[in-house]
């Protein structure tokens, strides 16, 4: 959206963080929530401040004992054999695999995920988890329990800052995006019983010692067609999601373990 786009689309005053934070705190954000964001700026209209302003509103609002997470991934950092958006020549794929640049939890930009995440994973006193791919950063008292030893097998599934957020009785907030992008679903794909679950090998460029190397592990191979549909059927059967504006995103409040539980057993069912 352009910015002259924004401005046409925000009423009559612009979104500040002030008007940000009263709309969280009665979409139901309340302090010391452990929260996961997944957002899209062009959502809101116009803010003044821009992301860091939604960055601060968001902090605000779950005040200095909350705990905020974002996706930060970084999914050009994997085997360009299963690059398909767009490929790229299979000659190049060796050249690819020896040359990229490792994992750098400070340096690597986010990919795909938005400016929000973006802009909050360069904040002072965020942490980032160690995955090269599917990376989540934090920032609060639960942020290190939340980031840390991440594993590269299952980088959605069990022992993922996903799972600690369930463990930890997190919630999730949708600012502009639907359950198209809501990563927890991912966790109830590993969950679910019965379900097939598919994995690919992948690999990435890490540093260990100092040391660049390409490593090699598995994957799920996530299948997100169906995620719009459970999120809906989760609200419809169990009245847990709080729906508002925040600014002039829709926004969507919901308890991520009821939300996984509910999810793991519906993919068993219709999968």
């Amino acid at each position: 959206m352009s910015e002259r786009a924004a401005i046409d689309n925000s009423g009559e005053m612009p979104v500040t963080i002030e008007s940000l934070v009263g709309d969280l705190v009665r979409l139901g954000i309340q302090p010391e929530m452990i929260l996961l964001v997944h957002s899209s700026l062009s959502s809101f209209g116009w803010v003044c401040g821009g992301s860091v302003a939604v960055v601060y509103a968001l902090e605000s609002a779950i005040g200095p004992d909350g705990t905020l997470v974002m996706p930060t991934h970084s999914n050009e950092l994997s085997d360009p054999k299963n690059w398909s958006n767009p490929p790229v020549p299979q000659r190049w794929w060796q050249t690819i695999r020896d040359s990229m640049p490792a994992y750098d939890a400070e340096l690597t930009p986010t990919r795909e995920m938005g400016i929000i995440p973006e802009t909050f994973r360069r904040q002072n006193g965020v942490v980032r988890s160690g995955h090269p791919q599917v990376s989540f950063a934090a920032r609060g008292p639960h942020a290190r329990q939340i980031t840390s030893h991440h594993p590269l097998e299952s980088g959605l599934g069990e022992r993922s800052p996903l799972s600690r957020i369930y463990d930890l009785a997190g919630w999730i907030l949708l600012l502009g995006v639907d359950h198209s992008c809501n990563t927890s679903l991912h966790l109830a794909e590993y969950r679910a019983e019965s379900a097939k679950i598919n994995t690919v090998r992948t690999g990435a460029p890490l540093l260990e010692n100092g040391i660049r190397r390409w490593c090699e592990f598995d994957e799920l191979e996530g299948d997100s067609s169906d995620f719009t549909r459970i999120g809906e059927d989760f609200a419809l059967e169990s009245g847990l999601v709080k729906q508002g504006r925040i600014g002039q995103a829709n926004a969507f409040l919901m308890p991520q373990r009821d939300l996984v539980d509910f999810a793991s057993g519906w993919i068993a069912t219709h999968r």
